[in-house]
């Protein structure tokens, strides 16, 4: 979910939402990420994908800095578009999918930006148009969606607008926006109601719309992580000695890999290194790139490079 500051519009005319469709025909694609619903209004817009193997942050940042210095130009103005960083909410799968494309693609109905069904079917800004074959985009999942519907197309989507029409009723979700089990459940009453009886105990997590074994195992993989972050400080490590492994590593000097450079393989060692600090020490891209005298957006791409790198020869940071 992205939002503009202070509920300001980010989208203007449709010649802004053409070029941010523009930008996810060749991003979408380009990191292997999956889109299979979305919408635009005038101050937001909502996604629903499937992150590829690098996730969303570099591609939503690539994504929201481009557009928004286009905007900008376009628009004479200066400053922040968006209200802070995007918002994202991890999602099981099997529970959710079909709710949350029939919540989202129904956003300009509840709106009022498209007056009934038939209009939004005609609504070129929201991936329901396309699901019901009204547009083409590319880099939209149609067949997936409508399979969970029909095996032929023309019953499929039959199936898919029967029941987007039983969703128009049933309004603003706020149990689609987040909260796991605490928002799923209908709140902490409920949760304390259902811990009551369940042996087990429940999970809920503000960031994780799932199941009590979906947000358990999601917190379990995120505590690894911080884990893995506090015994690499408790080591000793920062970005000076990251370094010094990439240099063992490269068989370079710490302070060449530290400096700017074209060589083919000072590039690797430094988008290695970029890598670890910000995925395993957990530094900032804007703090990285600080220290590396480098953009914060040369960072990103480096982070992805880095990553590749260290998956195909098998680099990891401990010895």
């Amino acid at each position: 979910m992205i939002r503009g500051i202070e509920r300001r519009a980010i989208f203007r005319s449709d010649k802004d939402r053409d070029d941010f469709l523009n930008r996810l025909d060749s991003l979408l694609p380009e990191s292997e990420t999956v889109c299979y619903a979305w919408t635009f209004l005038s101050n937001h817009a909502h996604f629903l994908l499937r992150s590829g193997p690098k996730g969303i942050a570099a591609l939503m940042r690539r994504l929201l800095t481009g557009y928004a210095v286009s905007f900008n130009l376009r628009h004479h103005r200066h400053g922040q578009l968006f209200q802070n960083r995007y918002r994202s909410i991890l999602c099981e799968e099997d529970p959710y999918l079909l709710e949350l494309v029939r919540y989202i693609h129904l956003n300009p109905l509840r709106a009022k930006v498209v007056a009934d069904l038939r209009e939004l079917g005609s609504y070129p800004y929201s991936g329901h148009s396309a699901l019901m074959g009204k547009s083409v985009r590319a880099w939209q999942e149609i067949e997936y969606v409508l399979g969970c519907f029909g095996k032929r197309v023309s019953a499929a989507r039959r199936g898919y607008l029967a029941y987007v029409e039983a969703g128009v009723s049933q309004g603003r979700r706020d149990d689609l926006v987040g909260g796991g089990l605490i928002r799923s459940l209908g709140g902490w009453g409920e949760v304390r109601r259902e811990r009551g009886k369940a042996r087990d105990r429940i999970k809920g997590d503000e960031r994780i719309l799932g199941g009590s074994d979906f947000v358990t195992q999601m917190l379990a993989e995120a505590d690894e992580q911080f884990e893995l972050r506090y015994r690499l400080k408790r080591m000793g490590y920062d970005l000076k000695k990251v370094a010094g492994r990439v240099a063992d590593l490269y068989h370079m000097d710490a302070g060449e890999i530290m400096s700017k450079g074209r060589r083919r393989e000072r590039v690797e060692a430094r988008s290695l290194l970029c890598y670890w600090a910000v995925s395993e020490l957990g530094m900032g891209i804007t703090d990285v790139a600080r220290v590396l005298g480098m953009t914060p957006s040369a960072v990103g791409y480096a982070v992805g490079r880095g990553k590749s790198t260290a998956e195909e020869k098998g680099y990891s940071l401990l010895k």
